[in-house]
Formats: C-alpha cells, structure tokens, sequence
C-alpha cells in the first residue's frame, strides 16, 4: 500500500477540521507506518503527542482516516524511539532496521525547501553539485558548522536528490549510530560472530553513498575509528560518495586520529554559518506559508523572533512553533507582538534583546545632543528630546537595520508605528538639511 499518499489524504482532511496552529503543533511529523485488518500504526514525532491523540484527538482521526479508506481502524501510536527498540528486539536486527528505515533519509528535506541565503548558499551550491554526480568530485565532502545551522536539513537533500535520479543506494547514518552497529558485532555470541561482521559489512560497504552525520561523537570511540578507517579506504578506492558533518573543521578534531583527519581534507570541505537577518526571515516566512498562516502571523511578529534568535535555525523555528502553541492555549488568541513577548520571555532569554547595538545608539544620541538616556526613553515630547530620539530610531533603522519592534522596545516601549513615523519625518529633512545628514554621519562613525 502507498501508505504515504494514504496519509496525505488523511492529513488534508484533518486540515479542515482544526486550526493551522492545531495542526502545525500536533499533526505535522506524523506517518503512516503500518496498516493490518485492524489496526493503523501511526509514527508521531514526541511521547506528549501520543498521550495527545489517543485522549482528544482519536475519534476524529477514526473519522477522517474512513472517509480515506473507507474502513475503520483501530489506531496505535508510536514514538521512533519506541518503534527502534522493538526493532532491537527482534533476533534479525539488522535486516528489520533496513526493512523499516531503509536509507535513513528523511524524504521531507529537499533542496527546494532548503531556504538559501549569504551564509550557506555556497554550501547549497556545492551538494547539488555532488548530488548530481556522486563519486566524481568533491569525494570526500566534509560539511562542517555549528548546531542548528541546517547540515542535517542538506545531507537530506543530497542523499533523496541521488535516490530520485539514480539507482545508486544511500545509507545515512549518525555516528552514534555507526558506533553502534560496530559494537554489536562483540555482543554476539561467538557462534553468530561471524554473521554479525558480515552483516556491518554488506551494510556500510555494499553502497554507493555512505553519510556519517556528528562525525565528532567519534572521538570518544578509539576502536572504532579504526573500522571506519577501513571503511573509509574501501568506500573511496572504488570511488563511492561519502559525506560527513561535523561541529567543528577536520582539524579541529583532535581526538580522532590524524590519518582520518588527513583523509577527510582529501575532498572539499564546507562550513555552515549562522543566517543572516534576511535569511532568518526568509525562513520565517516559508514555515508560515507553508503552513497557510501569512494571515495570521503578522511580519513584526517575526521580526522580533528573527531579532532574537540569530545562531540556530532550530531555535528560530521553534521559536514561531512556540508562539503559535501559546496563541492556542489561549483559547485562540490572536498573534500579536506582545502575546509573542510573553510566549517567548523564557525560551529566548532575557539578557538577549538588549545585547545589541541599539543601545549603543541611544547613548551616543544622549551625550551628543546633552540630554539623558532616560529622556529618550520617556514619553516626553519636548522638541529638544522628540527630535534627537526619531535621529536615533532613523540610525538604527536605517543604519544598524534593527526590526521596529525591536527599536521600540528599547526606546523606551514605543510603538512600531511611532518609529516608523519617526523614521519617515527624519527622511523628509534630510532631503533638504545638509547639517543634519552631516549630524547623523557623525553618530554612525562613532558606533563601534
């Protein structure tokens, strides 16, 4: 059965029938994996989800899930850890893991949905590159940056991109995972010793494509990095594709051995760096309309969480997932600046927001116009403050390219219309007043 389109079906349905933000937090991850006379066995990304389901969800995904098949089912949910260790169980481990998970790619990541910016376009250019001629350059590729920057998300897209346009066979794994598999060769006993070798063999052998993801954790395993040493050599005499990722450069492993440090500047290696402000918010904005949420997350709302969470894609997108689970909770509330403040004022951490250059600005307005930085922060409206505050809100705006939710916020909890407004008049003068474009220069070279 095409338990994937099944599903698919399913989920249009279920659509229909909840909230984007219902939907986004509970539904989106899940997977048909099983389908008998009697039961539907559903994979859900976390434990809370399962409890979720079968307490208010079960009689509506029974309905929706007849009106696809057209028969009812009884339905069973299961977490990935808890379908592993079944598989771990069984007395054929290995050939059950292949049968279940097959490559270990995660067919979702792609490169259309891999949103590229300055910081790892070259990184996007160059696994295309390899996805379309594995083995023939860039052999091995070393992909290396820090967590939360999308190295999985391409390893993905390299590895589906070579299953949908070859007949080549991939294997991803973590290194935990190879790790793993390698010590469970001495777990035998000695009369299966033998079959378990050959099995770690045929599996990391006998394929085209081998991608090792946290090639780090290996340095914590000293006899193992010998088999992969072995493993390496074999894969890349008869030119097949390896990739691996890393936190850090080869170089910077020292714990690994030199020869496979060595082996891993052979090819090309790569680094991922954190996004951007457009790129964060290019993001941003293709998780909500691929959500069908752009009516209902308005743009300061993700401003202020692409203002805050600026090293880790993760932490960004949990951040918008955050946020619409508060709105939720709250009987559905509406999305707005201050309800993300509040969902968010313990996940982004409270010294984050004023660590920025926008206080920096308001002390230099401070000290060249004689006034202090409580007056630009206050609510009076005296020309002699009203104006050096709309030149700072301009500089940061124009110059540091701050969110205006963000600039109001630390001019004193204005609103973002209040900046905008004050950034409008401040370009209206500069048009005609030489003096004050030679006043605001000289702020900016002052800003360190």
């Amino acid at each position: 059965m095409d338990f994937e389109n099944i599903w698919n079906k399913f989920l249009e349905k279920i659509k229909e029938k909840v909230s984007p933000a219902l939907f986004q937090t509970w539904f989106e991850g899940t997977k048909l994996i099983d389908l008998n006379e009697q039961y539907a066995v559903v994979l859900v990304p976390y434990e809370i989800c399962k409890q979720h389901f079968e307490k208010n969800y079960n009689d509506l995904i029974k309905e929706m899930f007849m009106e696809v098949t057209g028969s009812l089912f009884k339905f069973k949910y299961v977490t990935k850890e808890e379908l592993q260790n079944k598989v771990e169980e069984s007395n054929n481990v290995e050939d059950n893991n292949e049968a279940i998970f097959e490559s270990g790619l995660d067919n979702k990541y792609n490169f259309d949905n891999f949103i590229s910016g300055e910081s790892n376009k070259f990184a996007k250019a160059i696994g295309l590159a390899v996805a379309e001629k594995p083995g023939a350059m860039y052999n091995p590729l070393f992909i290396y940056g820090n967590s939360g920057l999308g190295k999985t998300h391409l390893m993905h897209a390299i590895g589906n991109h070579i299953m949908e346009t070859t007949n080549k066979k991939v294997l991803y794994v973590t290194s935990e995972k190879f790790v793993d598999d390698f010590l469970n060769i001495y777990r035998k006993n000695e009369s299966s010793n033998f079959k378990a070798v050959d099995t770690f063999k045929r599996k990391y052998r006998d394929i085209d494509v081998l991608m090792i993801d946290d090639i780090q954790y290996l340095e914590i395993a000293s006899k193992t990095q010998q088999e992969f040493f072995n493993t390496f050599n074999e894969l890349h005499t008869n030119n097949k594709q390896i990739i691996i990722s890393s936190d850090r450069s080869p170089d910077d492993l020292k714990k690994l051995e030199e020869r496979l440090r060595t082996r891993f500047n052979w090819g090309l290696t790569i680094d991922i760096l954190p996004p951007d402000l457009e790129l964060r918010m290019a993001i941003l904005d293709k998780k909500v309309e691929s959500h069908d949420m752009s009516n209902i997350v308005p743009r300061e709302v993700k401003e202020y969480i692409a203002n805050n969470c600026t090293t880790d894609i993760r932490k960004l997108e949990g951040a918008l997932t955050r946020v619409c689970a508060y709105a939720t909770i709250m009987n559905g509330s509406e999305i707005t600046l201050e309800l993300a403040i509040e969902a968010l004022k313990d996940y982004i951490g409270k010294n984050i927001i004023s660590k920025n250059k926008i206080d920096q600005v308001i002390q230099l307005i401070a000290n060249n116009y004689n006034i202090t930085v409580e007056d630009i922060k206050s609510k009076k409206r005296l020309s002699k403050i009203a104006v050096p505050r709309q030149i700072g809100m301009y500089i940061c705006r124009i110059h540091l390219k701050e969110s205006l939710p963000k600039i109001g916020s630390e001019f004193g909890g204005k609103d973002h219309t209040t900046v905008m407004h004050s950034v409008a008049k401040i370009k209206r003068e500069l048009k005609n007043d030489k003096n004050l474009e030679i006043e605001i220069s000289k702020i900016i070279n002052q800003i360190k």
